[in-house]
C-alpha cells in the first residue's frame, strides 16, 4: 500500500510541475506581464507542488 501512495504521489507531483511549467512559458511568450490570475494560478500551484513534496518526504522518514 505504501509504495502506491509514493507512485500516486510521484504521479500528481509530475502532473503539478508540468501544468506550471506550461502555465510559466506561455507567461514567458507575452509581451507583458502575465495575468492576476495567471499569476495566482501559478502560485497556487507552487503551493500544491511544495505540500506534495512535503508529503512524499514524511512518507519516505515514515518507512
Amino acid at each position: 500500500m505504501a509504495q502506491q501512495a509514493e507512485a500516486d504521489l510521484a504521479s500528481l507531483l509530475d502532473r503539478l510541475k508540468a501544468a506550471q511549467r506550461e502555465l510559466v512559458l506561455t507567461a514567458a511568450k507575452g509581451s507583458t506581464l502575465p495575468s492576476d490570475g495567471m499569476l495566482r494560478k501559478i502560485s497556487e500551484l507552487e503551493g500544491a507542488i511544495a505540500a506534495t513534496e512535503a508529503l512524499m518526504q514524511e512518507e519516505g522518514v515514515r518507512r
